[in-house]
């Protein structure tokens, strides 16, 4: 059964890994229902959060390749209904 969360992604290092976040993000496009960034340019992170409506399974697979990318940290979370 799908439901309405989260996702918080960290991306470290702006150069190296956003590209691959946004390959990610673009599989899963189906999934995400709102985006909004936060680039910081001077400090080369970033900060994005997506509204998505999934099942656990999708969005553990989602998850596990966006923490799996180096210098990426994810926290994520799904309603109980």
């Amino acid at each position: 059964m799908k439901r309405l969360g989260f996702v918080g992604i960290i991306i470290e290092n702006r150069e190296k890994s956003s590209g691959s976040v946004n390959q990610v993000l673009s599989q899963y496009s189906e999934l995400i229902l709102a985006r909004t960034g936060l680039p910081n340019a001077r400090e080369n992170y970033s900060v994005i959060t997506l509204v998505i409506d999934a099942t656990t399974d999708e969005l553990g697979q989602l998850t596990g390749k966006l923490g799996n990318i180096p210098g990426v940290s994810v926290k994520s979370g799904l309603a109980k209904k």
